[in-house]
């Protein structure tokens, strides 16, 4: 008998909402949904069904064109503001089904058109809830693959990066834009790039733009582009990078550095969604995800008067604050190792781990460059040190010294961050406890990590799984 293709499994019942200002609609789009378990909820009001959106957890929302008050597409692009996930399929009549076909490329999943039957409907929802399921199901496997060398390159155990990564999660699938601050060094192009890769468009680019690197009227025809002959040496027609970027996501880099009058204009390509190239007269359409980060901030920029309020609102949809590393030393410790393993893979290297004294040393020191300072200084150390193990004497004279203290740490100023320093604080103890003694194990055993196990009574699975979660490794296992 001939193998029968298997068919992929139906689609779990889905949250539905219908926003449409017929009644009628509504009660037949439950009326059709039902029979497959679908759970359906109804908004006649175009405002109402926005809230509806908001405070539901939706998986599709039907939304009907044309209503009074407020359009289809205004309430799309209000729930998409907002941050709604949900796929939404739009209602047309025929007259509306060319401004349907737009909303697909602004991110709809579909739609379809008056009159429907309940069949139609059905196969439908089906179809949008597969591919959403399908979109879900990469976003899964690429951060399990991430995972396994850490979150898209970053390296984080400790509650701060661990919020910051569960942020990312949470909003790649998105279309929101995002704002992403923290200090220089603290990895914020890693974090557009894992928003990147989690997203919707992550088979399409991410380019990339330092603003801080180019002088204003550079930097405008970078992002624009320019037609032949808008200015000296303008030899050739150029597409900007948001035409680059078309379908896929645009990372600007040190936003802060744009000029007031090139905010205005880029304000405007994030309104409309459409550029207009140095010296031509004709808009094109643009289909972007931006991302933007700065290390200033923006908010005492407006109180100055050189960063536009608007464009801090449009710029600051969803915000990530990535915190220093002084602020998160726990952290420390697996980044040294990470940085460490990354060098031997490129180069020949004599070191293969670290003291515990040495290492307490780095985590001493307050790294105002951040995680970039430290990686820097990791490869340097392992570059100069003669040893396999590096001491504290290998160190650079700067950390060994202390030459910059890390600050006196504020007080605690709720009972919740009482609580949670002291959580940080006992983390740590039993982190520089268990480093020890794993160390101390090992040597004495020569590295076999069976005979260290039996000698501190342990079981070899326990023991090795204590060693990996230090990134503690032996050349001897039996």
């Amino acid at each position: 008998m001939d193998d029968v293709p298997a068919r992929s499994p139906r689609p779990p019942p889905q949250r539905v909402l219908v926003i449409d200002d017929e009644p009628v609609v509504c009660h037949s789009c439950r009326r059709s949904l039902a029979p497959d378990g679908h759970e359906v909820s109804y908004a006649v009001d175009p405002i109402a069904g926005v809230e509806a959106a908001r405070h539901g957890e939706f998986d599709l929302i039907l939304l009907d064109v044309v209503m009074p008050g407020l359009g289809g597409i205004e309430v799309f692009k209000a729930l998409r503001r907002e941050g709604v996930q949900a796929e939404i399929v739009f209602i047309t009549g025929f007259a509306e089904v060319q401004t349907a076909v737009e909303a697909m490329k602004l991110g709809a999943a579909d739609f379809i058109a008056k009159p429907f039957s309940p069949d139609e409907l059905r196969i439908c929802v089906r179809r949008v809830a597969e591919r959403s399921a399908l979109i879900r199901e990469n976003t899964t496997l690429r951060a399990a693959l991430a995972q396994e060398h850490g979150f898209f390159g970053m390296v984080g155990e400790s509650r701060p990066m661990q919020e910051v990564f569960a942020l990312i999660r949470r909003v790649a699938p998105s279309e929101a834009t995002i704002l992403i601050t923290g200090e220089s060094g603290t990895g914020k192009e890693l974090v557009a790039r894992a928003v990147h890769r989690l997203s919707t468009r992550s088979d399409r680019p991410l380019v990339a733009c330092d603003c801080s690197a180019l002088a204003p009227g550079v930097l405008e025809s970078e992002l624009f582009g320019h037609i032949r002959g808008s200015f000296t040496g303008a030899v050739a027609s150029k597409r900007g990078l948001f035409e680059v970027a078309d379908k896929g996501s645009l990372f600007l880099d040190e936003v802060s550095s744009v000029g007031l009058e090139t905010q205005g204009k880029l304000l405007r390509a994030l309104e409309t969604r459409r550029v207009r190239r140095v010296g031509d007269t004709e808009e094109r359409a643009v289909d972007i995800r931006l991302v933007a980060a700065t290390n200033r901030s923006l908010v005492e920029m407006i109180a100055e008067g050189s960063f536009r309020e608007d464009l801090y609102y449009r710029l600051n949809v969803i915000p990530i604050v990535l915190p220093p590393l002084r602020e998160r030393r726990e952290d420390i410790a697996r980044l040294v190792l990470a940085f460490l393993e990354r060098h031997q893979a490129r180069a020949s290297s004599l070191v293969r781990s670290i003291s515990p004294e040495a290492l307490a040393v780095l985590e001493d020191y307050p790294w105002p460059g951040n995680v970039r300072e430290l990686k820097n200084m990791v490869e340097r150390i392992a570059i100069l040190c003669p040893a396999a193990r590096v001491e504290p004497m290998h160190l650079p004279p700067e950390l060994r010294q202390g030459a910059q203290p890390a600050p006196e740490p504020r007080a605690p100023a709720t009972w919740e961050e009482v609580r949670r320093q002291k959580r940080l604080a006992q983390e740590k103890v039993a982190r520089e406890i268990e480093v020890r003694f794993l160390v101390q194990a090992l040597e004495e055993a020569r590295g076999n990590v069976t005979r260290a196990a039996e000698a501190v009574g342990m079981q070899r699975t326990n023991f090795h799984a204590l060693m990996r979660r230090y990134e503690i490794t032996s050349d001897r296992e039996d």
